[in-house]
């Protein structure tokens, strides 16, 4: 009743927010679950040198993080909050409008930054699964609760000419609202070690910090970022032997790094050396370049891993025929990869005893083509931040 209530005041309150006026200078930034992280976090980074630029959280602990690394940010659910949410112009948000705060978006110019280019069917683009029953089924829960799901962003950052008319269905925008740009946090990823660090050093926790120092004990560094399933399956102890994976690692002296989804269930891994599972909702981007080799399964990080030369990639894909029952491709799925392939424990693990293979660079760059449209993509579109 308290969930019903609350979104029947944010309908309520929906109206009004198009009567406030808004600033075409102020910039408003904001992130799911409230936290600081995706794209919208590189950005305001960025952008807070030169921008009047604010972060806004539901969460206070986001806004005590934020100010402590001399950012600015406000609560969204207090009245200074609230207010430059709704006299900000331009919304940047990393997927939807309850980034910030849906009830207080009308008349705000969205720039919706997503958070993933890649090959699955996604929003009006569904075929099965939750996001069929919010987006073409319309069934009256989903869509009573996700209100925000049909508020279109006036921009769509697309990545390439490639991406560009999958997205474009799925949100259904004209293609000429869709910015071919490279994602932000990628920008960590292609810059130089010395402006990395600096990054690091500057705006990562100490968490963060103290992981890349224990990892350079070790000789390889894995990390496994799988997808996010829509059943919320245990990926990780549906799909491995943490004993059988340990020796594994231990023989090579490598470390296994577990990142989950932030939506995906997860049993807590422990007493194992070689084997760290990190926090859902850390920032794995800062550490991906000094990782030797990626993990992962249909989840478009692989796309943005393969920016970085030199690095292996195996997708181990040991529940495929379950997944596309849930959520199915809008390209070829074989056609559009690049990577080792495991279709179970097993060759998952002779695949880490082989140790991290480079992939092969003509396929590496060809790819990267495809999908950022250049080698290294722009990161630029303060064009769109004042329209």
């Amino acid at each position: 009743m308290l969930k019903f209530l609350k979104y029947l005041l944010s309908y309520l309150t929906h109206p009004l927010s198009f009567l406030v006026p808004r600033s075409r200078k102020k910039l408003a930034f904001g992130s799911y679950r409230g936290g600081f992280e995706g794209n919208a976090k590189y950005l305001f980074i960025e952008l807070s040198r030169k921008e009047d630029a604010v972060w806004l959280s539901s969460s206070k602990s986001t806004v005590a993080l934020v100010r402590s690394l001399g950012l600015r940010a406000e609560w969204v659910l207090s009245p200074r909050g609230a207010w430059r949410a709704l006299r900000s112009r331009t919304w940047i948000v990393n997927a939807y409008t309850s980034d910030i705060l849906w009830a207080l978006s009308g008349g705000a110019n969205v720039i919706n930054l997503w958070h993933g280019v890649g090959l699955k069917r996604t929003e009006y683009n569904s075929t099965s699964g939750p996001m069929y029953d919010r987006y073409i089924r319309k069934t009256f829960r989903q869509a009573f609760y996700h209100p925000e799901a049909y508020r279109k962003p006036q921009w769509l950052l697309t990545a390439s000419a490639f991406q560009t008319p999958m997205f474009a269905a799925a949100f259904r925008l004209p293609e000429s609202h869709c910015i071919k740009c490279g994602y932000p946090r990628n920008s960590i990823l292609t810059c130089s070690e010395a402006d990395r660090r600096k990054f690091i050093q500057k705006y990562e926790p100490q968490s963060t910090k103290s992981l890349l120092e224990t990892i350079r004990a070790f000789s390889e560094v894995w990390i496994y970022m799988p997808t996010w399933r829509d059943s919320q399956r245990d990926i990780f102890a549906q799909g491995m032997d943490m004993d059988r994976l340990q020796e594994t690692l231990s023989q090579r002296n490598a470390i296994l790094l577990l990142k989950p989804h932030p939506n995906t269930i997860t049993d807590a891994v422990k007493g194992y050396s070689n084997i760290v599972l990190l926090d859902a909702s850390a920032d794995v981007y800062p550490i991906l370049p000094y990782t030797d080799a990626l993990i992962t399964d249909y989840s478009s990080v692989l796309y943005d891993y393969i920016l970085m030369e030199g690095k292996g990639a195996v997708l181990y894909l040991y529940d495929r025929e379950d997944y596309v029952k849930d959520r199915d491709f809008y390209f070829p799925f074989d056609e559009n990869v690049i990577g080792q392939k495991a279709y179970t424990f097993g060759q998952l693990l002779d695949a880490i005893a082989r140790g991290p293979q480079p992939l092969g660079e003509p396929g590496r760059k060809a790819l990267v083509l495809k999908f950022w449209d250049k080698i290294i993509p722009d990161y630029d579109f303060s064009d769109y931040l004042h329209l």
